[in-house]
């Protein structure tokens, strides 16, 4: 991999997404310390960054490996050297992806999760012959996929009869996305899932090996005593989900669009103060789930809020008696799901505190969705 390039600051139009070198490294660090001290692997979801060198520093601060969602993510990270690799979905083996798959199993040690019958046995002949393991996925209350606790046992004996290595359970508890106790509430549904998943296949004969689930919002409410591994994805940048979600403080946030005052007028009413950016949904993604109070937070006004976005407009509005910024001031914006954001540019730019150069990052596993 070669050295990353360095820009000055003035030199990088906006907008653009920007890191917080030093915050990510404490990021990266804290919750490594956190599942060393807990008794549990981490293995974070590469997808957030999709970048060689945040999964680096992931990996040197004790992650086991990556987590990704595609073969095509597994394929770019194993490309730089990441030799565990969990794809952490269902997959459905058509057209090429059982040659991709094949040719990736002899190259690094790779897990798949599967969550049906059907799904095991397709994978099982496509894969005859490579060392593959598999997870069976639990739906621990997200109901997106994974079957209950009690059909594990029908998907697991399906894959260990057609040969698969069957090492245990995971869950996604998204559920956990929620205001007031929703995290709690999820990693509650996610260790009794979990452990009642493994017990019903160890009872049948099954070795369970790893038991794996969290999400960045319900990591520290984990149960350590069930989950022997835990997946977070948003933890090295957070956003402004988790700022509202109280998974995180306004210091841990890491990564925020750069972008540049372009309109400015009172407020509707004459109440207060609105700006335009020139950051809209293209760099800074559209999510906004229905319990958040905006499309994303200003870094350094708190108060305001974004209230609209277009391709390529933020508004931005700020009660009455706040200031806003004046027209050609640039501001920081943390986006609402910063895996989001991240997914639409080519690259990120790194800023170590008190260097005014900007090294650039690239987001490797852009597009990478097959």
């Amino acid at each position: 991999m070669s050295a990353p390039s360095a820009r000055s600051l003035t030199s990088v139009d906006t907008p653009y997404l920007v890191v917080d070198v030093e915050r990510l490294d404490r990021n990266l660090n804290s919750m490594a310390a956190w599942a060393s001290e807990h008794g549990v692997a981490l293995r974070p979801h590469a997808k957030t960054h999709k970048c060689a060198q945040i999964s680096t520093r992931q990996l040197g601060a004790g992650a086991v490996g990556l987590t990704v969602a595609t073969i095509g993510e597994a394929e770019v990270f194993a490309n730089i050297g990441v030799d565990d690799l969990f794809i952490a979905y269902p997959l459905w083996l058509s057209g090429s992806k059982v040659e991709r798959l094949r040719a990736l199993c002899v190259r690094a040690t790779i897990s798949v999760g599967v969550d049906s019958a059907v799904g095991a046995r397709r994978l099982a002949e496509a894969l005859a012959g490579v060392p593959v393991t598999v997870l069976v996925e639990v739906d621990s209350g997200m109901h997106r996929t994974g079957v209950s606790p009690a059909e594990v046992v029908a998907v697991a004996t399906a894959a260990r009869d057609g040969g698969l290595d069957v090492a245990g359970v995971f869950t996604f508890p998204g559920h956990g996305y929620g205001p007031g106790t929703a995290r709690s509430e999820a990693a509650s549904q996610e260790a009794q899932s979990l452990a009642e998943a493994a017990e019903l296949l160890r009872s049948h004969d099954f070795e369970i090996r790893v038991v794996s689930g969290g999400s960045t919002p319900t990591i520290h409410f984990a149960d350590a005593g069930v989950v022997t591994e835990l997946r977070p994805g948003v933890y090295p940048f957070y956003d402004a989900q988790q700022l509202e979600l109280e998974s995180c403080t306004i210091d841990d946030v890491a990564l925020t669009a750069v972008a540049t005052v372009v309109s400015k007028a009172t407020t509707p009413g004459g109440k207060g103060e609105r700006i335009v950016l020139d950051a809209g949904s293209k760099i800074l993604g559209a999510d906004r789930p229905t319990w958040t109070t905006g499309f994303g937070r200003l870094a350094d006004f708190l108060a305001a809020r974004i209230v609209s976005l277009s391709e390529h407009h933020a508004v931005v509005d700020f009660p009455a008696g706040n200031s806003a910024p004046e027209l050609g001031d640039r501001v920081r914006v943390i986006p609402n799901h910063v895996c989001s954001a991240v997914n639409l540019v080519d690259a990120l730019y790194a800023q170590v505190s008190g260097d005014e150069r900007l090294q650039t990052w690239p987001v490797i596993a852009r597009g990478a969705n097959s």
